[in-house]
């Protein structure tokens, strides 16, 4: 799957969403709609981010870590587009009618917590911020196991009754985050073939040769040069990959 094709899904919900309120198809609470509408996209995207490392530990499919910082980027959108439903379609950017709004039902506080969380994850996505912060770099973007946490908390909190997306969201957060410890104390098909390759590589003496890849180029090896892979950090949340075009 090619990168604009990526980028188009991605759009698909807003897309969507305008059509529906140009139409008038919005129900009842239009407003309430695009609130709860952008607020599961949110959500979503920030799952599907989490999944893209368990996907790849469990297909080999390499290419995955290429659309991360895409869809992390996406979340980060969604997440703005809630917040402005919220602040300026239902509140008309009313900051007395807001405070006391947060002050009325604390669960806002959880969401505006998550969302303002998100900054700096999307401000610092970049190949350059990653050079800048370093290993700081790193410990930031750990948040992102964090705020689908609270997201799911603010989500929860909000409906107090029906519980049933709640519990969904918080089911595949949960088992995403089960998936990562169990991967750190098991070896998984991917993890182990790569540090047997490796091994064999240095103990063979040719790991500066450069490996000819699976279904790809099989010539001469001799005068040529080692495609580096993608840069996977460890962290699945907005990882510095090439700009999109």
């Amino acid at each position: 799957m090619q990168k604009p094709l990526v980028f188009l899904l991605s759009l698909g919900p807003l897309s969507w969403l305008v059509e529906h309120a140009l139409m008038n198809h919005l129900g009842a609470h239009p407003v309430e709609h695009v609130i709860h509408f952008t607020g599961d996209w949110t959500l979503g995207f920030l799952l599907i981010v989490l999944a893209v490392t368990p996907l790849r530990w469990l297909t080999g499919a390499s290419d995955l870590v290429r659309y991360r910082r895409m869809l992390g980027l996406f979340a980060f959108f969604y997440a703005l587009l809630h917040f402005l439903a919220y602040a300026g379609l239902d509140q008309w950017f009313d900051w007395k009618a807001i405070v006391h709004d947060l002050e009325k039902h604390p669960y806002i506080w959880v969401g505006m917590a998550a969302n303002i969380l998100l900054w700096p994850l999307a401000l610092t996505s970049s190949r350059r911020a990653m050079l800048r912060l370093g290993k700081n770099w790193k410990r930031l973007h750990r948040l992102v196991y964090v705020i689908p946490g609270l997201g799911v908390l603010h989500y929860a909190w909000l409906v107090k009754k029906d519980m049933t997306w709640p519990v969904v969201y918080g089911a595949v957060w949960g088992g995403l985050m089960v998936s990562r410890l169990l991967f750190r104390f098991t070896k998984s098909p991917l993890r182990q073939s790569r540090t047997t390759d490796g091994r064999f590589l240095r103990r063979s003496g040719i790991a500066q040769k450069p490996v000819p890849e699976e279904g790809g180029h099989t010539g001469s090896l001799a005068g040529s040069h080692i495609q580096k892979p993608p840069v996977d950090p460890a962290v699945p949340g907005f990882p510095p990959l090439r700009r999109w075009s």
